[in-house]
């Protein structure tokens, strides 16, 4: 896996995780202040090492060695889903001040 798809992955997992923390607020409070978040993908075993090597060479490197840690496993990502509302073809869209 190339770095540039290792942070894609990254990226779509922590933008998933962000709204997961906003529709769940009870799961946010269960982490401790300040604490790192690594996610880790059980679907993808190749991001889920990396995830741990990245962390674990992070916390190294860390000046502030008491920071806790967290470890997320998530089962999956659901397939994407698309939120338009009814959407349909207009042969001849209405004038834009009509709406």
């Amino acid at each position: 896996m190339t770095y540039e798809e290792i942070v894609q992955k990254n990226l779509t997992l922590s933008t998933e995780f962000s709204r997961y923390i906003l529709e769940h607020p009870e799961f946010a409070e269960s982490l401790p202040d300040k604490a790192h978040v690594v996610l880790l993908p059980k679907d993808d075993p190749q991001l889920y090492r990396s995830n741990l090597e990245t962390a674990r060479r992070y916390h190294e490197q860390e000046e502030d060695a008491d920071r806790p840690v967290v470890y997320i496993e998530v089962e999956a990502l659901a397939p994407q889903r698309s939120r338009l509302v009814s959407p349909r073809l207009v042969s001849k869209p209405l004038p834009s001040g009509t709406l």
